[in-house]
């Protein structure tokens, strides 16, 4: 891949959404912006970065993002931090929350959808005397536009459901639509999914929160971009609440009211309530 359009659109992408691509990742841009310059009815790589250059358009920056967003994700994925929601987490959050009755959840680049459905499985399973009683809404975001559309489906194929999927859960929570399995309109009424760029948190969003999962999403940013995001994650949660990063992500940024706490396996970064 030419170093000329590996430095457009690794510029391109890194203003647009914050997600940073390195030297050694030639291939990686070069294989996926082949496959979208010929689906769009591009000779080659070289005649898109041509049009790109000197016609750039908002479907265009859509599509070149959707292209680059790495959207590896599955059902209760590293199974511990579930653990750790249904033992401690949705326990003390409940208990305070309890003259309110409301709780706010946000699944942060939410991707195709496993995480936020997990969370609504594992409330459905274990706190519906608490669904019965609680306003609780899951708020799932994502940048990428496809990877939405195939949340708000809720439709998974075999190989997606065998990934983390408890058998119990299928069962309970999915039917079958032909070869794929489609969640439970009840699970999917949890679940408000919708288009953000975590870049425009400050913009974009007005709710607060009483747990945010922001997982493997970090990684993918300059260390100024980090700073940033998870600024305006922190912003957002209300005291007494949880953030929950990726089993190998640390904070950028120590805000003073921030506690780490080691819930079994699970690190969560607690926002102090005084």
């Amino acid at each position: 891949m030419e170093k000329e359009i590996f430095d457009f659109f690794t510029a391109l992408v890194e203003k647009v959404s914050g997600i940073s691509y390195q030297q050694g990742k030639e291939y990686l841009l070069e294989s996926r912006l082949t496959e979208l310059a010929l689906t769009l009815g591009y000779k080659d790589l070289s005649s898109f970065y041509q049009k790109v250059r000197t016609g750039l358009t908002s479907s265009l920056i859509n599509q070149i993002v959707d292209t680059l967003t790495t959207n590896e994700t599955y059902f209760f994925r590293d199974q511990h931090p579930f653990e750790t929601l249904k033992k401690d987490i949705f326990p003390d959050l409940f208990q305070k929350r309890v003259s309110e009755k409301k709780i706010n959840i946000w699944s942060a680049a939410c991707s195709t959808g496993q995480e936020p459905y997990s969370i609504a499985i594992l409330l459905s399973e274990y706190f519906q005397n608490f669904l019965n009683t609680y306003r609780v809404s899951i708020y799932a975001t994502d940048i990428s536009e496809s990877s939405l559309k195939k949340a708000k489906e809720g439709i998974y194929n075999q190989i997606e459901v065998n990934r983390g999927l408890p058998v119990t859960f299928l069962v309970k929570y999915f039917k079958q639509a032909g070869g794929n399995w489609q969640i439970d309109e009840k699970v999917k009424k949890l679940v408000k999914f919708e288009f953000l760029n975590l870049l425009e948190i400050d913009k974009k969003v007005r709710d607060t929160f009483d747990l945010i999962f922001c997982r493997y999403v970090l990684i993918y940013f300059s260390k100024e971009v980090k700073a940033k995001v998870f600024q305006s994650l922190w912003k957002t949660l209300n005291k007494g609440g949880y953030l929950l990063l990726g089993a190998t992500e640390i904070p950028p940024v120590n805000p003073p009211d921030m506690e780490k706490k080691l819930l079994g396996k699970t690190v969560a970064f607690y926002k102090k309530e005084a």
